[in-house]
């Protein structure tokens, strides 16, 4: 039996079970177009976050609204994504690295966020970086929580009473994280 240690070394699409040998296959299999649709989805996130920041700039040592703003409702986004993905839609395999890893990703901004604390600092408004790291820590987490409990919340309301519903699989062999979803918990 193969350390499990050993398997972090790994790429990892979280649509494979990496304890099954055919999975395994298939992630090597379709590296290359995971890559490309999380390159072609960064791109479009990318541009609109471009955008709004030229909409909305923060003027130097000031509290960065936009960049707040814009990792607080990616996060929502993503949140409502990963139930939509993982738990309801029939998705295409990679529609959660277009969507989450490509398009969301390369909205939200997490490197700006850094950026933005380490210029307050050295603009000698350390309150303001705090405050900003706070907000947007807690913000991004519970923007996520209300993006799955709203989006839970409402395929549930939209479910036929009289169809039953589809209890959640999980693989024992991991934890059950946002986006650990196996292809059996689709089926």
């Amino acid at each position: 039996m193969r350390p499990l240690f050993l398997s972090a070394l790994e790429p990892v699409d979280s649509d494979v079970a990496l304890g099954d040998a055919d999975q395994r296959r298939e992630l090597r299999r379709r590296h290359g177009a995971i890559l490309a649709v999380i390159a072609a989805g960064g791109i479009i996130g990318s541009l609109i976050r471009y955008q709004l920041g030229r909409w909305w700039p923060a003027p130097p040592r000031a509290f960065p609204w936009a960049t707040l703003a814009i990792n607080v409702n990616g996060s929502l986004l993503i949140g409502a994504l990963m139930v939509v993905i993982c738990r309801r839609w029939q998705a295409h395999p990679l529609a959660r690295p277009f969507l989450g890893a490509g398009v969301l990703g390369g909205y939200t901004t997490f490197s700006t966020f850094t950026v933005d604390i380490l210029m307050l600092v050295r603009a000698n408004r350390p309150i303001v970086a705090a405050g900003y790291l706070i907000a947007t820590l807690i913000g991004a987490l519970l923007a996520t929580t209300v993006g799955m409990s709203l989006t839970r919340r409402a395929l549930h309301q939209g479910a036929d009473p009289s169809e039953p519903s589809r209890p959640r699989q999980v693989n024992s062999d991991r934890a059950d994280v946002i986006g650990s979803a196996t292809r059996a918990d689709r089926e």
